[in-house]
């Protein structure tokens, strides 16, 4: 899917691209699949900011999209290929043939009018969700369960897919985008394909006012701020952090391991990182 590059007309037009939209063909969505969504501004249940850099941006209707797949042996037909707001990936709205209606993730190469299915008697097509331990050796795969029956959690932004390297006992081994190789229950299941609108990583928003309408605000230099504020504060003009780059609460910065999830360690073959 191309990329739509502006004239330099303004100088935040200079360097904008947006994507072409070639491949979207409903702009509202389906009424029945949708939520509104309240925002949090990066705030906790109790008011206090988690996330900085948070608030303000474009309203947004939620889209509900079925990750679990959860809907065997019905087959469906693409009705429509829609922008979904809240995701890089573009979603598809299926029409099954029992009279309900359910949004996925689009893979590339799924088209208006092709057919989709979920479970094990699928065919290896785009779009189509099978257990791993039907899907063929070396298929690249998008939506991964990582605990069984809870839906896909893994391989879900625009343009990335998963690789199929091995089969051993319970476990598939999957080569994520990042590189590491991880392994996962071989009951779980997986969508064939790579997550569509792959010219994503392309785009350049080109001007601040378009960061600010995804909601994120503004974010300053821990050497401008008051040494109350931020470990790198303080001192006469311009000066370095003094020390080893600290986070505003004074852990290391720049490189330092914050990982602590012993309970999936042993399911990491090969780390992305060296």
């Amino acid at each position: 899917m191309p990329v739509k590059r502006y004239r330099p007309t303004s100088p935040g037009r200079r360097f904008m691209s947006v994507s072409s939209f070639s491949d979207v063909v409903k702009t509202k969505p389906e009424k029945g699949l949708t939520v509104s969504l309240k925002k949090h501004s990066g705030r906790n249940a109790t008011g206090k900011i988690t996330v900085r850099h948070r608030g303000g941006g474009h309203r947004r209707i939620y889209r509900v999209i079925d990750f679990r797949r959860d809907k065997l042996d019905v087959p469906g037909t693409v009705a429509t290929i829609e922008y979904d707001p809240n995701r890089s990936a573009r979603i598809a709205l299926i029409h099954y043939r029992d009279g309900d209606k359910r949004y996925i993730l689009a893979p590339e190469g799924l088209a208006v009018g092709d057919q989709v299915m979920a479970g094990e008697k699928s065919d290896i097509q785009p779009g189509n969700s099978l257990p791993m331990t039907k899907i063929p050796l070396g298929t690249t795969v998008h939506n991964i369960e990582v605990q069984l029956g809870k839906g896909g959690q893994l391989v879900r932004s625009a343009g990335v897919g998963a690789q199929l390297v091995a089969r051993e006992g319970r476990y598939a081994q999957l080569r994520m985008p990042s590189g590491e190789v991880r392994l996962i229950d071989v009951r779980c299941s997986a969508t064939i394909g790579q997550v569509g609108n792959s010219d994503h990583s392309n785009e350049t928003w080109g001007k601040a006012g378009k960061t600010r309408w995804r909601g994120f605000r503004p974010s300053v230099r821990g050497a401008t701020m008051n040494p109350f504020d931020h470990p790198h504060g303080g001192g006469e003009g311009r000066s370095g952090p003094g020390g080893h780059p600290q986070t505003p609460w004074g852990k290391p910065a720049l490189g330092h391991r914050t990982r602590n999830n012993k309970a999936t360690d042993r399911m990491i073959v090969r780390r992305r990182k060296k």
